[in-house]
């Protein structure tokens, strides 16, 4: 290691001992300073560790915490970026919170979620073992662009590490699009027999590469994933190395299904996140960790940050999801559809950065299947509760049963209010991180995520 590196990683740990021990806080300002003194130090840093990078549009955070227990059941020196900072100086700040000369012996794992904007910028100085796709939807379009200018970012960064193998969802057509310098597996349903089917109108992405006919489909999982082919040319979904054989139950809060055969059990509901486990099984049967270290560590993920996560106020349970595009969406609420009991619906839009600041992806989402719910109270919020407002009338919310509150502090006191014992809050990134403030300092929550 040079004496820039080393002197840099110094003033970065110092740095994020001060906010750490005086302010609680500090994710990525370490990072930040620690790569302002040496740009390459993210190499230094990573030198010692097998890494495994994790990115795509949707299921990043929950994909990544799964697979950091999944390996901790057989590596238990392991580290990951469970605050979702997820860009370059984020990535040198987890490394900064731990001690690479301790355990010298012991294989070291780094599990990160990485941006999938920054993998270029990760992986000229880090050359993982894996990278795990786990899918392309159309979000935050003024910064990425279409479906497939992002995954053209994730094959270029992939291509500057090209032992790495890349493992992806094969439902996923646009993963089957471009020959890679990297090696490629694939995970995906088998669970349903083949049938005859075509992607719903105002699909992204169900055009074959090969010569531009519209796919069809053996069978659908969501949106665009699922057995595909092309019935005008050769394309068709590739051989799958890892599938998911049955599912066996599915609520709101809980799935159950068999991979390769094997009975697993993941404490969050809805079929993305049933996706998002495959992925970590891939990840884990790539590292040779067995079905049952896999199952175990299956029950001891904890749900993260935005992500069916469960808070209490008084008598009252609210559910947080983090929403940014149509597909999350519409899958989100697919989940919460099947809950059998009565409850609210909070819905927070904010258009910053981190959100997308362009709002129109909320007219592309279903947001009539409200109106097929149980829903006793609607409430809108956030600095954009004019559109998110008129987006549920046009759903079919009466404009007099639509309670309009622009204060995320006024919205946390209408939740011990509610009609209704539980509440499901819909709400993009930087609301989400807004109402967990609001939320800290009512004394409902922790400080952080």
């Amino acid at each position: 290691m040079s004496i820039r590196s080393s002197f840099a990683i110094m003033v970065g740990k110092t740095t994020r001992w001060g906010l750490h021990t005086f302010f609680k806080g500090g994710s990525s300002l370490p990072g930040m300073i620690t790569q302002k003194i040496d740009p390459n130090v993210l190499g230094a840093l990573a030198k010692d560790y097998e890494v495994v990078i994790v990115t795509g549009t949707n299921g990043k955070t929950l994909t990544t915490a799964l697979t950091f227990q999944v390996l901790k059941q057989k590596y238990p020196n392991i580290i990951t970026n469970p605050t979702g900072a997820n860009m370059q100086q984020g990535i040198i700040s987890t490394f900064l919170m731990h001690d690479s000369a301790n355990q010298k012996d012991q294989k070291k794992i780094a599990v990160l979620e990485v941006d999938e904007a920054s993998l270029v910028h990760v992986t000229k100085y880090i050359k993982p073992k894996a990278i795990l796709f786990t899918n392309v939807f159309r979000d935050q379009m003024d910064r990425f662009g279409e479906i497939y200018t992002i995954y053209q970012m994730m094959v270029d960064g992939a291509a500057l590490a090209p032992t790495a193998k890349i493992i992806s969802n094969g439902d996923a057509p646009i993963f089957n699009s471009l020959d890679t310098v990297n090696e490629r597996i694939y995970f995906g349903f088998d669970d349903q027999p083949d049938g005859e089917l075509m992607a719903h109108y105002n699909t992204d992405g169900i055009l074959c590469p090969h010569c531009q006919n519209i796919l069809h489909y053996k069978f659908i999982t969501y949106s665009n994933l699922g057995k595909y082919y092309c019935p005008n040319c050769d394309f068709k979904r590739p051989e799958l190395t890892y599938r998911l054989t049955k599912m066996l139950k599915m609520d709101h809060q809980s799935s159950k299904f068999e991979i390769d055969g094997e009975a697993f059990q993941i404490n969050v509901g809805g079929l993305y996140n049933v996706y998002n486990a495959l992925s970590a099984y891939s990840i884990g049967r790539l590292f040779d960790v067995s079905p049952a270290e896999i199952r175990a560590g299956f029950n001891l993920a904890e749900k993260v940050f935005g992500r069916q996560e469960v808070i209490k106020i008084g008598e009252k349970e609210i559910t947080i999801n983090l929403v940014k595009n149509p597909v999350g969406l519409n899958q989100i609420l697919e989940m919460i559809a099947l809950d059998p009991r009565p409850f609210s619906l909070v819905s927070i839009l904010n258009a910053n950065y981190a959100d997308g600041i362009d709002v129109s992806w909320i007219w592309d989402a279903n947001y009539e299947k409200i109106m097929e719910m149980d829903i006793k109270q609607f409430t809108v919020s956030g600095e954009r509760v004019n559109d998110i407002a008129t987006r549920l009338e046009v759903a079919g919310v009466p404009k007099d049963e639509l309670q309009v509150l622009p204060n995320l502090s006024d919205v946390i006191k209408s939740f011990e209010k509610a009609p209704t014992e539980h509440i499901y809050v819909l709400a993009t990134y930087t609301a989400v991180l807004q109402l967990r403030k609001e939320l800290a300092a009512a004394g409902y929550v922790k400080e952080g995520m």
